[in-house]
């Protein structure tokens, strides 16, 4: 039996709800594994009617059967949440709410009931209250792998991960080291041998512009390029470092599967603009593969039927190449 994948509401507030339901409508249309939902079974039944979609939710328990996932109804794991309006406000009202429904997620982990988790779009600002720097420190924390955590952004064409993520660009100098490099590397490289037996061709960026530093110490030099000796004496096919103004160019004849680049917007900003809402988010250096939409809450569009459903649909494809 294959097991189901846990699709965690995420903030209701969100165009989360709408992307679920547009989802399930496609995944008609494709092999996928066995979902459930874990949300607030009231509220998403009022997002439900308010949308229109032709689907209905059927809600099950914690303990649930394997039986109780099948069929063409939406399976909801219910969490306790009042809210008299569809949506409103995003506020930090929804937080123990959304902490809630991720603990029932890691539960089911633990008790290896589900394959892994997919969580909807959530406001990192409100919920995390800069305890952590994003949903990935916060999950890393959860399962006791604090600072061993991975963002990859995923796609098929190619993937990238930022060796530092959601911190002030000042920062960045000071928080690279050859050890973390080699250490996020190494992560991703068995993450792809173990599920896609593949040794894959990576590429790393500079820090600097070009590569070049007018200061007498580079962080080329005294970082970067260490960090790919050390890789490439475990076996592992780095080169660089590459400027990273012109390394995605070499992305379009399938030089290199990953980028990794040294800050978040130098790998995110171009992976965003070629592949759209193509490309996932997996959080790696945890027990378990957690999933997310590569986008954010998008309070702009939310109740308005016109979100992008695709980084979610591309997040359920994902756990048919894995076994």
């Amino acid at each position: 039996m294959i097991k189901p994948i846990a699709i965690i509401m995420g903030e209701p507030n969100s165009i989360s709800s709408e992307i679920i339901f547009k989802s399930w409508i496609k995944k008609r249309k494709f092999r996928h594994n066995r979902c459930l939902i874990i949300g607030n079974f009231k509220l998403l039944g009022r997002h439900l009617e308010y949308f229109g979609f032709n689907l209905k939710l059927k809600l099950i328990s914690k303990n649930f059967a394997f039986s109780d996932i099948n069929g063409t109804e939406i399976p909801v794991i219910d969490v306790k949440y009042n809210q008299k309006k569809n949506f409103q406000k995003i506020s930090k009202k929804t937080n123990n709410f959304i902490f809630n429904c991720f603990s029932e997620g890691l539960n089911l982990i633990k008790q290896k009931k589900i394959k892994g988790i997919i969580n909807g779009p959530i406001s990192k600002e409100t919920l995390l209250n800069k305890k952590f720097n994003g949903i990935t420190e916060f999950i890393s924390y959860k399962t006791g792998c604090y600072n061993k955590e991975v963002m990859l952004i995923y796609c098929k064409n190619f993937s990238v991960s930022p060796i530092t993520t959601h911190i002030p660009i000042k920062q960045v100098t000071s928080k690279l080291n050859v050890e973390k490099i080699v250490n996020k590397t190494k992560t991703i490289n068995n993450f792809y041998k173990k599920y896609f037996k593949k040794k894959i061709k990576i590429a790393v960026t500079g820090l600097n512009p070009h590569c070049y530093s007018t200061d007498k110490i580079s962080e080329e030099e005294t970082i970067i390029k260490p960090a790919i000796k050390k890789l490439n004496k475990l076996n592992i096919n780095a080169k660089g470092p590459y400027a990273a103004d012109t390394l995605f160019l070499k992305m379009k004849n399938n030089k290199f599967d990953l980028v990794v680049g040294m800050y978040h917007d130098q790998v995110l900003t171009p992976i965003k603009t070629l592949m759209g809402f193509k490309a996932i988010n997996i959080t790696l250096g945890i027990p378990f593969i957690r999933v997310s939409p590569d986008h954010g809450v998008a309070s702009d569009i939310v109740g308005k039927k016109i979100a992008n459903p695709t980084s979610l649909i591309e997040s359920i494809k994902f756990f048919n190449l894995i076994k």
